[in-house]
């Protein structure tokens, strides 16, 4: 299955979405370091960038007077940070696919504030999910599955363009968000309860991060008029 494009603002068409952009050039920048370092230097950077479950719940622990440690600013960096360039593809796919409607909906700096935040948040779900774990998780799905959650909360009616593999044929379909949204987050329900959590990458980021940006997006809807936008199907 192949995304080919989405339903977008019609009004926001112009508005170009340079901080999605930005924050693809910091990903691959970071990747890109990433990949120079030899191996001890490597795991040192993603100790550095990313956070580990054990820390952040030993910080928490000490109550909201230690709360303004490095541990916690992992929850943030981390977002940005990727090993393996198969997960940082896939997560700019799913960024670039559904962040240009949502950058134009609700601005550039809007758009930066809720991926940081809820994406830190999903981290911290992480985190606790995971207790005493002394592995560093980094990557941005929480980030981009918070972004997915907002896009289907405020275009719940839109369409994507799809091309589905038919035997040796390509078959394009317009089929709603809804129902390949709705697909992609029971896989990652499934994946959270019956999948691996290994190495830095942890499915349950994906699911706190949509629950969060879809009641953001709904939040949106009620009170900042945003719902009566016009739309159309590409």
């Amino acid at each position: 299955m192949i995304v080919q494009r989405l339903s977008s603002p019609s009004r926001r068409e112009a508005l170009w979405p340079w901080m999605l952009v930005l924050l693809g050039i910091v990903c691959l920048s970071m990747k890109t370091g990433y990949a120079l370092l030899e191996p001890r230097l490597a795991e040192a950077w993603l100790h550095f960038w990313g956070f580990v479950p054990t820390e952040v719940n030993e910080v928490l622990a000490r109550g909201p007077g230690a709360w303004l440690d490095q541990h916690l600013l992992g929850l943030v960096t981390a977002l940005f940070v990727h090993a393996e360039w198969l997960h940082l593809i896939g997560n700019l796919a799913y960024l670039w696919v559904f962040g240009i409607a949502v950058e134009r909906a609700i601005g550039h700096w809007s758009f930066f504030a809720l991926f940081l935040v809820l994406g830190s948040m999903a981290n911290l779900a992480v985190a606790w999910q995971m207790g005493d774990a002394a592995i560093p998780v980094i990557g941005a799905s929480g980030g981009v599955s918070a972004i997915i959650g907002i896009y289907l909360g405020l275009f719940p009616n839109c369409r994507m363009g799809l091309w589905i593999p038919l035997g040796l044929f390509l078959q394009f379909v317009r089929v709603p968000a809804l129902l390949v949204i709705g697909s992609w987050f029971i896989l990652q329900l499934l994946y959270s309860a019956f999948g691996p959590m290994s190495g830095a990458v942890a499915w349950w980021s994906h699911v706190a991060g949509f629950i969060g940006g879809l009641a953001v997006a709904l939040f949106l809807r009620l009170f900042s008029g945003i719902s009566s936008a016009p739309f159309h199907d590409d």
